[in-house]
């Protein structure tokens, strides 16, 4: 009753924030899925989003629903068959004694478990196989958690698969994969070097000293190499369909159900421990959140982020970058990233925005969650694995580690958005100079350079 007697559009977003914030607090460790399908009914309840506009919003993220269901079949199956668990003993062993190097190993491993499998997967496979391995190395497990964790969003637009945000935000217009890597690559590569120096600056002390002798040669079993071949495979499949310009759900779920019908040929209990192993209540949770961003969207929502982009249109291009970047990187602190994802592809349907600023919003979209526990999918999550393992890391926790780790990412991100995307503004005079951007970028490097030497030393 007390809702039907606010303003419609103010109802909505109290909802909303509501919501929000009950997913990040959690009260009696009631899991976010169940808070964000409330939120969900409590619009539908009081007429805020029509059933017919709930379920367009849901049906709009079809393509993410079977990417996402592919991704977390074929991450359980890796989990089932010890291939993390093998990748985990290999960084081990070639750390050789070192908590600083298995640190690089450890994070090089979630780059490319990242970019091939998306962020996804290494927060729901890698990090409980690391989390294994840094119990038995007696130290603190923090440095590899939060590499995992940060990675996850840090790596997740090097490739169009990296991320289901990237789907969400381009849809039908998600580029093919030989643009994507000259807009993306380098600045992606900017973000993965910038959260590597401060995460490794922020667990200094902790990654100090040797590893204890851990004598242990995990060998990867026939079932196991059989599902690495099917990952490989499946990898290569979405290369094929990003390079061609295809839509990448289906394709991944398919792929996913052929390699675990194969599996099971050798064990028929496979197709059982794997739906039993997946977190379903992942997909309700975003089915949720699109609806709620479609209640959002019809109090104002879309209006603002139209606004914004107009003004920004109007800026000087790196000024309008970085603003955008930071804009959306707020926003998916507040809401989750994959609804404002939605938001942002609404606000590139309806108005002009160059590729330039809308590569940055992918930036912010993309990045801007390792600020917060729920600024994304992959770090939900994470944090539902962490909580299996009967570990708690707190939001306020992960929140000091983001203040010190997203920024300067985010930041050295949009400086590296590449020339090859170039802004066509409305204004000639909004253009900023490539020359002076490139010593910026130089002068930004060479910091970064002094200090990667001052912790080695």
């Amino acid at each position: 009753m007390f809702f039907n007697l606010l303003p419609a559009s103010f109802a909505a977003w109290a909802i909303a924030a509501s919501t929000i914030a009950a997913m990040f607090v959690r009260p009696k460790r009631i899991a976010e899925a169940f808070w964000a399908c409330l939120g969900a009914a409590l619009l539908l309840a009081f007429q805020l989003v029509s059933l017919s506009e709930a379920l367009s919003a849901i049906t709009k993220g079809y393509d993410v629903y079977f990417f996402l269901t592919g991704m977390m079949v074929l991450a359980e199956l890796a989990r089932r068959e010890g291939v993390f668990d093998w990748l985990a003993v290999v960084a081990m062993r070639a750390a050789s004694g070192s908590r600083l190097r298995l640190f690089t190993l450890v994070y090089a491993l979630g780059v490319a478990v990242t970019t091939l499998l998306s962020n996804d997967a290494t927060a729901i496979v890698l990090t409980p196989a690391i989390y294994a391995l840094t119990r038995r190395a007696k130290g603190d497990p923090l440095p590899y958690l939060f590499a995992c964790a940060l990675i996850a969003n840090a790596a997740s637009f090097v490739l169009p698969i990296s991320n289901p945000a990237n789907l969400v935000m381009f849809g039908s217009n998600l580029p093919p994969l030989l643009p994507w890597l000259r807009t993306f690559l380098l600045p992606a590569c900017g973000a993965i070097f910038a959260t590597y120096l401060t995460i490794r600056l922020a667990f200094r002390n902790s990654l100090r000293g040797a590893l204890p002798d851990i004598a242990e040669d995990r060998h990867l079993s026939t079932a196991g190499k059989v599902t690495m071949l099917g990952i490989i495979t499946t990898v290569g499949v979405l290369l094929f369909c990003s390079a061609m310009g295809k839509a990448l759900g289906f394709p991944t779920l398919v792929s996913a159900v052929i390699i675990s019908f194969f599996s099971a040929l050798r064990d028929r209990r496979v197709l059982l421990a794997v739906v039993r192993g997946v977190s379903w209540s992942v997909l309700p949770l975003v089915a949720s959140l699109f609806v709620i961003i479609e209640s959002l969207n019809s109090a104002g929502g879309l209006r603002l982020a139209l606004d914004l982009l107009e003004k920004l249109n109007q800026w000087p291009t790196l000024v309008a970058n970085i603003s955008a970047a930071l804009g959306f990187a707020f926003g998916s602190n507040l809401l989750n990233n994959l609804p404002v994802g939605l938001i942002g592809a609404n606000a590139l349907h309806a108005s002009y925005v160059s590729r330039q600023l809308a590569s940055a919003m992918l930036i912010g979209i993309d990045l801007g969650p390792n600020l917060s526990v729920t600024g994304s999918l992959a770090t939900i999550l994470w944090l539902i694995v962490l909580r299996r393992e009967k570990l708690e890391v707190s939001a306020w926790s992960f929140f000091k580690v983001g203040t010190i780790a997203m920024p300067p990412a985010l930041l050295l991100a949009v400086l590296f958005l590449s020339p090859a995307s170039p802004q066509r503004e409305h204004r000639s005079t909004a253009s900023v100079s490539s020359t002076a951007r490139k010593e910026f970028c130089e002068t930004v490097l060479i910091r970064l350079s002094e200090t990667t030497h001052a912790l080695d030393q």
